[in-house]
């Protein structure tokens, strides 16, 4: 069973949702996402107030050591369907040990045209982990955290660039303007701090916190090609107030 199924059974009514947290879920489960506090009964009890037309729809899995990472659509968690990530660090009892998130409304018009979820899914160059995962640190650190973007090019490819981001088209240009109508509104892209570096293949995830008009998460996963990041995923979440739990989103 991945956890893909997890997800989907996790979320199904009847006795089939308490039996996959017993199977999947540690006892000191510790989370870190504003919908449940830590524990499996906190989930049980989140389980307990769905509705029956609940469905979690994956899109990608990206598996680094201890940590797991799903992409994928929420549907029935609220009046709209919802695009979110999840992350799982996974015990040596192979059980869920630890989880963070970030959810954002599903959009059906983007600027590229692409959803916030299509695109490549199949991890094929494993052999490429720790080059990938290292062009996107440093560009994490130079472009993101460091606003240097007079390097950009060194790091996003000038000919293929797939943005998913949805008021953003395709391209380095797509982005730029987006950005410029963000700041606009007084939304600049502030990277404070990466947190988490997830990578798998051609497939690299980070977890960073900063701003964009207010205190956000941001979870960023690119997908690297010849040396360039050549597609683009993302949700940005803004960071509560308060959180059922003293463990903080990060």
């Amino acid at each position: 069973m991945s956890l893909f199924d997890y997800q989907r059974s996790l979320f199904l009514r009847g006795d089939k949702g308490p039996c996959a947290v017993d199977r999947w879920v540690a006892v000191d489960y510790q989370q870190h996402s504003a919908l449940a506090a830590d524990g499996p009964e906190a989930l049980r009890g989140l389980v307990a107030g769905l509705g029956e037309d609940f469905r979690y729809e994956g899109a990608r899995v990206i598996a680094d050591g201890d940590l797991v990472a799903l992409h994928g659509t929420y549907h029935g968690f609220g009046p709209d369907p919802l695009v979110g990530f999840d992350v799982f660090r996974v015990d040596a009892d192979g059980k869920l040990a630890e989880h963070w998130d970030a959810l954002t409304p599903l959009v059906g018009n983007t600027v590229s045209g692409r959803s916030q979820t299509d695109g490549s899914t199949a991890v094929t160059e494993t052999d490429r982990t720790d080059a990938n995962r290292a062009l996107v640190a440093e560009f994490a650190e130079k472009v993101l955290v460091g606003a240097d973007h007079s390097v950009l090019t060194d790091y996003i490819s000038t000919e293929t660039y797939h943005q998913h981001n949805t008021d953003a088209a395709d391209g380095l240009d797509g982005f730029g303007a987006a950005a410029a109508r963000w700041a606009d509104l007084g939304k600049n892209l502030v990277y404070k701090k990466v947190q988490r570096i997830i990578a798998e293949g051609e497939f690299v995830l980070t977890q960073s916190e900063g701003e964009f008009g207010v205190v956000v998460a941001y979870y960023d996963l690119f997908r690297v090609a010849d040396g360039r990041i050549v597609e683009h995923w993302d949700v940005i979440a803004s960071v509560p107030a308060e959180l059922p739990h003293g463990n903080g989103l990060f």
